[in-house]
């Protein structure tokens, strides 16, 4: 399985938290823990080469993880179709945290995707309310993260397909954290978790979640259905 990995990489070059955190991008330490599940990992930014989602690139990418925050408006429209377009042709993506604003998430979902929000380091405990799904394996009842950005509901997005995950603010709001679509062949998977200032990424339990919901969203064998117009199976007897 071929997994691309796609971060904006702009925090990274002018955060010094974030630089801290991440010193070789938020891209460089996911593809880091997924190759732990054998799988050919590499990543692509906002300024490489077409955003690194070249025509080629995308052909031969079976699951696109995609983290973006503060350059959505900076995605290339023409890129965005070339992506919807490989989901619905049955590329499996999986959106992190603020990539719920991205271009792509909003095109797919057909939504705003707005949410609230508050930035103050607080506790984020996970519940796993789909303990039966592929994606909730190996993780318990639920987890926590000592410090997050706060997301909160409403989430404006198309009712799910599937829920697996809520999350508990220590503010006390609540959120869909973990949610799955189906676009066409493609599967998509949005999780909550890993505002830039905080190691979320580092956490073993986001870090197994983010693994299977890679390993759930590879494309599988379907068949290619045929539209427009059709010719008949069966002898169609002439009516006056």
């Amino acid at each position: 399985m071929n997994v691309l990995v796609w971060n904006e990489n702009r925090h990274e070059q002018t955060n010094p938290v974030v630089t801290a955190n991440y010193p070789n991008g938020i891209h460089g330490t996911i593809a880091e823990f997924l190759q732990e599940e054998q799988v050919q990992v590499k990543t692509a930014t906002l300024d490489d080469f077409e955003h690194g989602l070249t025509e080629d690139v995308l052909n031969e990418t079976d699951v696109l993880v995609w983290w973006g925050h503060k350059a959505h408006g900076e995605v290339k429209d023409d890129i965005v179709e070339r992506v919807q377009k490989r989901v619905l042709e049955g590329m499996g993506l999986v959106v992190l945290h603020s990539g719920h604003f991205s271009k792509i998430f909003k095109k797919l979902m057909g939504t705003t995707c707005d949410l609230k929000w508050r930035e103050a380091g607080e506790k984020e405990r996970i519940w796993v309310v789909d303990p039966t799904h592929p994606i909730a394996e190996g993780v318990g009842q639920f987890f926590e993260l000592e410090q997050e950005e706060m997301y909160g509901e409403h989430f404006d997005i198309p009712t799910p397909d599937e829920l697996i995950f809520v999350s508990w603010f220590e503010g006390g709001e609540v959120f869909r954290s973990g949610c799955t679509f189906k676009r066409g062949k493609g599967k998509i998977f949005y999780f909550r978790p890993g505002h830039e200032t905080y190691k979320t990424y580092y956490n073993a339990d986001v870090q197994r979640v983010i693994k299977n919901g890679v390993q759930w969203a590879k494309p599988s064998e379907t068949a290619t259905h045929e539209y427009g117009n059709a010719q008949p199976l069966e002898k169609i007897s002439e009516k006056n």
